[in-house]
Formats: structure tokens, sequence, C-alpha cells
């Protein structure tokens, strides 16, 4: 079975969505999401699974920025985890016993309602992950009295589930994707997605719209643009795309190829099965039989056959 790098230590949502992912395979927990990127950019890991997404906090920009300026890796497959809080603590305590809550920051935002209405007097600490949070709350000497974290945490270190299901919202998802070193791409599915990253050649007006019409004019929908700076000043960026279809069908490759005209760069992330299995609504003219024919009827022109 393959071994896979992922952010841990164990107990985090990302083991979670990574037992999911890869059943049964070897892991290896990370400090960050950073070396678990480099542990299969290396060889030490065959692969890593990484957040890409929250359905309430947005981009994990952390990971974005990875994928656009580290060694190169694919994404070659995605998950979406339902997110659900538990509020761990050591065995016998009790609500009025919290003075401290130790969490990564995400869950103190997703869990503001719960806190202000159970805990509103508790100081609360930001971890370097939910899991860690569980771990450290589980010593005996530990500052802290309750940490907030997925249950897998709390299994993992011996505390206790005082309170389940404590996120203000109850359809929260995060998007986990599996990434290897770049090699064979899974093959089409017919409900894929294509993620790459694109940088602007120069900053000028209608920059951006010229790269959106890139994907519009064959038909092909973007399902998440981000922004992110390039780190040379205020005002300069580069942008990740996730496109519904696969690089192998028509719309899509020349999607692709008019946008590399366009940029200063294109890093292609990859074409993979989509988690929620929807298949792209194609217009008329935008389907791969309609890209044959056209190429056909121009190189009959070409050819002076018309």
């Amino acid at each position: 079975m393959p071994k896979l790098a992922y952010l841990g230590p164990q107990g985090t949502f990302c083991e979670a969505a990574l037992r999911i992912l890869v059943p049964g395979g070897e892991r290896l927990p990370c400090a960050n999401v950073t070396a678990a990127l480099d542990a299969a950019r290396s060889g030490e890991a065959d692969g890593a699974v990484v957040p890409l997404e929250n359905s309430v906090e947005g981009a994990i920009t952390v990971t974005l920025d990875e994928l656009a300026w580290g060694e190169p890796l694919l994404i070659t497959a995605e998950l979406l985890l339902p997110v659900e809080f538990s509020l761990l603590v050591r065995p016998g305590t009790e609500m009025a016993h919290i003075k401290r809550v130790y969490t990564h920051p995400a869950a103190i935002t997703q869990c503001r309602n719960f806190l202000a209405r159970e805990l509103p007097d508790a100081v609360v600490v930001a971890a370097p992950s939910t899991a860690a949070a569980a771990q450290e709350v589980s010593m005996e000497d530990s500052p802290y009295d309750a940490a907030i974290g997925p249950a897998i945490a709390g299994e993992h270190y011996g505390l206790h589930e005082l309170a389940s299901s404590m996120g203000d919202r109850d359809d929260t998802v995060t998007r986990f994707v599996r990434v290897s070193r770049p090699g064979v791409l899974p093959e089409p599915t017919g409900a894929d997605r294509t993620s790459l990253v694109a940088f602007l050649r120069d900053d000028h007006p209608g920059a951006l719209l010229e790269m959106l019409s890139e994907f519009s004019v064959r038909g092909v929908n973007l399902t998440r643009i981000e922004s992110r700076p390039t780190g040379d000043g205020i005002g300069h960026y580069f942008f990740h795309f996730d496109a519904e279809g696969h690089v192998a069908e028509a719309r899509v490759g020349e999607a692709l190829s008019g946008l590399h005209r366009l940029s200063a760069d294109v890093r292609f992330l990859g074409s993979y099965p989509r988690a929620d299995r929807v298949s792209p609504q194609l217009r008329s003219g935008t389907t791969d039989p309609d890209f044959s024919e056209a190429a056909d009827w121009i190189a009959r022109i070409r050819s002076g056959r018309v």
C-alpha cells in the first residue's frame, strides 16, 4: 500500500480524509502542509493529502502557495469531508471547569456561537492544528482545560467528548486533495475537475478578462478562482483556477493552450475525478466531436479542398 504524508499529528481532519481516500495506506503525519508536500516531493512518501478549501473559511492559502511555487505536484483525487467539531476534555472535566480552550484558528471562527453561549468567559488560544490541541490537552500538566477538534482526535488521545456538533453551521465541508509527483493522469470519467495556476504576463486593463475569456468562449465553466500575491509588491497577483472537465477533452485542452499563450507562465495542477460526481452541462459547439469537425473544416480550407 502507498505511504501518504498528511497534516498531523494523529487525529486531524486531514487524517480522517486520508483514511477515506486511501483505506489501509501507510500514514506519515507531518508538522504542517509544507512538510507534508515536501515529503511527497522528496520521495519520503508516495504522495500527500492536504486541505485545499473550506466552505466557510475559503481557500487554504498555504496549500495554494505551495502548489504554485514549490516543486511540481499533481492533484490526483479530491474528497469533500463534513466538518464536525467536538469539545474534548480530560475525563472528569465539566463545562464549569473550562477556563482555557486550545484549538486551530479555523475552529475558533466556525464555533463562535457555541463559545459565546456556553463558554463566554473562557480564553481561547490558537493552536497549530485541532489534533495538536487535543494532544496538548491530554497531558496532565497542560495549561488548557479543553480542545476543539474532530472526534477522531479524542479517540487518539484519550479525551472525553463533552459536546459535539459545535459548529455554527451543520453543512460545513472541507475539500481535501491527494497529490503526487508528476506522472500519468487519471483517465477522464465525464465528471472531472482541472486545476491550474496562471501568472499574468503584464498588468493591463482587461488582463483577467482575457484569461477568463479563454474558458468562456470554449464553454468551460470555472468552479473556483483565487487571486494570490506574487510577493513582488502591492498589486501583483497570480490566479488559481478550478475548471470543469479533463485536460484530455478538447474544450479544456484548447482553453489551457489559449491561456498559456496569454500568460507569463501556467502551472498545470492536474485533472482528476470530482468528489461530487457532477458532470458539466455542455452547450452546443463545445463537445469533442464539435471541435474535431471544426478542425477538419479548417484543414480542408487550408488544403484547398473547399
